[in-house]
């Protein structure tokens, strides 16, 4: 029940902001938007202290030391596996535009007779 209160606090929090946006129509850009990023902020807050925005901060703790368990290439391979996948893009696109030519050679004088002028 707790948690329901404070979703529906923090969904208060940013239509306040929100609408602190459209109100302060009169004041300078800069201001208009901070009210609404401090509607979100202060909501996100109220979000972290759920049930489901502590597992939300648990995740992104787990992810994060996931992330440094991953082995990133070197410079020197990834620059290999660029230049490997650039060149077959460059052989796909040959062989695209090649059978592309030769199906409307085929269509368009062969079997259509339609010659080019």
């Amino acid at each position: 029940m707790a948690d329901k209160i404070k979703f529906t606090l923090a969904i208060l929090l940013v239509a306040v902001g929100v609408a602190g946006f459209y109100l302060l129509s009169g004041q300078i850009l800069v201001l208009r938007v901070l009210a609404v990023l401090a509607g979100v902020l202060l909501a996100g807050f109220v979000f972290l202290k759920t049930e489901p925005g502590a597992r939300f901060v648990a995740l992104c703790r787990e992810a994060k030391t996931e992330t440094g368990k991953v082995v990133w290439p070197s410079r020197k391979e990834t620059t290999q596996t660029t230049l490997l996948v650039f060149g077959f893009v460059v052989i796909m696109a040959l062989f695209l535009f090649l059978s592309d030519k030769t199906l409307e050679w085929v269509m368009y004088d062969l079997v259509l007779g339609w010659k080019k002028q």
